[in-house]
């Protein structure tokens, strides 16, 4: 029986290199474009049975590197050697084939790895380590990677990966993009550092505010300087007297948690505002009317503002939503939406009342209380660090009582006092929208490593040296020793 021909290098190079017409974008002329599997391998991992798993290091036990390992090196797991297992050393790669982390790249481990992930075998000599750690992590892979992967489940095999094309520029200039990639990246995470700098001193700097704001130390001077005003202990009793409130608990049962100034009261939250109040009859509105309809995503967490109401029409909201009213506070019950901020103010309501979220506890005050106030107090992080304690529920669903709100102990000022307050809480919060702006730039500089890699690959980080021997040569000798 007749040996079966050996394929000439011609023939070898049709079969590797990608049409010029086929190619995704051009690429500098001693570049060339190939096939994945024309030079690459996929390499399946090994499964050993979980009895055999341990947390600790032992003798003739080796690391297994499981899909976990992406997310968390924190659960370490160990199994016995044996010859059958699929082994990696630091310099190799891994791509995740299966679940959520699919696509997602792994280096600088040794030892077993499982079979939900697969070790690229590559010519070591030929193709620069780092280069294509860098290049398998471009949407030049990982687009049609995900394109093809059949489901989160079924992942991809080697088969799979057969027609995925990627660029190949000569190794010394392989050396140079990855070379640059990393200095440009190390500039991007000390600017990202330095925007967490200043997003925690500006978070810390903006709850020792609000402390001071509401131990009315914020205030301290403007008290000295103004004239008698009506006491807190005055507006208390107008509003219970107004509104019908009963103080419930004698008001020598509250302990205060700290000093507070001589015309100020502590109050107990409920018996200054409305919490949940009952629904106002809306018999004037019809069943095609439209209003306003707020859902949990349109509250922003970062600055407190109401972003892309939905308006809908009354029948499809008058059941089974919350109800309230133009200035009502919104405050999210739920976690972890509640932890994260989401409280605002309802404007600019249709009509003046909307629907929104059922997970949204509804806060109400009146003359007596400045609204923006008490917005304030539940953005605080103290408030919402004292709710969390408090939250009822299964675990993932657990909600901030409103029993909660209406026995939090709250210092209430003098109304004069209140709207000082406010006034000068107003004028530094246009700091914290600010930051948001800076926090705005974490996404911006997300989206410039993806721009930094895909010029990087299009030959356009000004490293390319057309003096280097044409990647094709490269190519020869890699197919060459296949």
């Amino acid at each position: 029986m007749s040996k079966k021909k050996q394929k000439s290098m011609e023939e070898l190079l049709e079969e590797a290199l990608v049409p010029e017409e086929e190619q995704p974008y051009k690429v500098p002329e001693n570049w060339a474009y190939f096939y994945f599997t024309s030079i690459l391998d996929i390499q399946g991992g090994t499964q050993p049975p979980k009895s055999q798993f341990i947390n600790e290091p032992k003798e003739d036990y080796i690391r297994l590197v499981q899909i976990r390992d992406f997310a968390s090196d924190d659960y370490l797991t160990y199994i016995p050697y044996t010859s059958k297992l699929r082994l990696i050393e630091e310099e190799d790669i891994l791509i995740a084939r299966y679940g959520a982390s699919i696509g997602r790249i792994l280096t600088g481990l040794s030892g077993a790895y499982n079979v939900a992930l697969a070790k690229v075998v590559y010519p070591k000599e030929h193709i620069y380590r780092k280069y294509l750690y860098w290049l398998l992590q471009t949407e030049h892979f990982q687009g049609p990677l995900k394109m093809i992967s059949r489901s989160a489940q079924a992942g991809f095999n080697k088969n799979d990966l057969s027609n995925i094309k990627l660029p190949l520029p000569p190794y010394n200039e392989q050396k140079r993009i990855a070379e640059k990639i990393e200095r440009l990246f190390a500039k991007i995470d000390e600017a990202k550092w330095l925007i967490e700098e200043v997003k925690g001193s500006f978070e810390l700097r903006w709850e020792s505010i609000l402390d001071k704001a509401f131990r009315g130390e914020l205030t301290k001077k403007w008290r000295s300087k103004s004239s008698i005003i009506k006491s807190a202990d005055d507006i208390f009793k107008e509003i219970q007297n107004v509104y019908k409130k009963k103080n419930k608990r004698d008001e020598y049962e509250i302990n205060p948690p700290f000093p507070i100034p001589q015309n100020w009261r502590w109050v107990r939250l409920g018996d200054i505002v409305d919490i949940n109040p009952a629904r106002k009859k809306l018999e004037d509105i019809e069943d095609i009317q439209s209003c306003s309809f707020i859902p949990m995503p349109s509250v922003n967490d970062k600055t407190g503002e109401i972003e892309n109401p939905e308006i809908r029409k009354y029948a499809e909201v008058k059941k089974g939503y919350t109800f309230f009213l133009e200035n009502d506070i919104l405050f999210a019950k739920i976690t972890p939406c509640m932890e994260n901020g989401k409280t605002a103010i309802a404007h600019n309501l249709i009509n003046g009342f909307g629907f929104g979220s059922t997970e949204f506890h509804v806060i109400r005050t009146n003359p007596y209380i400045n609204t923006k106030l008490i917005y304030y107090l539940l953005r605080s992080k103290k408030f919402r660090m004292e709710a969390k304690k408090e939250m009822t529920g299964a675990v993932g669903q657990q909600r901030v009582p409103k029993s909660f709100l209406e026995n939090y102990l709250f210092p209430l000022p003098p109304k004069a006092e209140q709207d000082k307050i406010v006034e000068l809480l107003d004028h530094l919060h246009v700091k914290e929208v600010e930051i948001s702006k800076i926090e705005a730039l974490e996404g911006e500089i997300d989206s410039l490593r993806q721009s930094i890699l895909n010029k990087a690959f299009r030959g356009e980080l000004g490293t390319n040296d057309l003096t280097d021997k044409h990647a094709i040569e490269l190519l020869k000798e890699v197919l060459k020793s296949k």
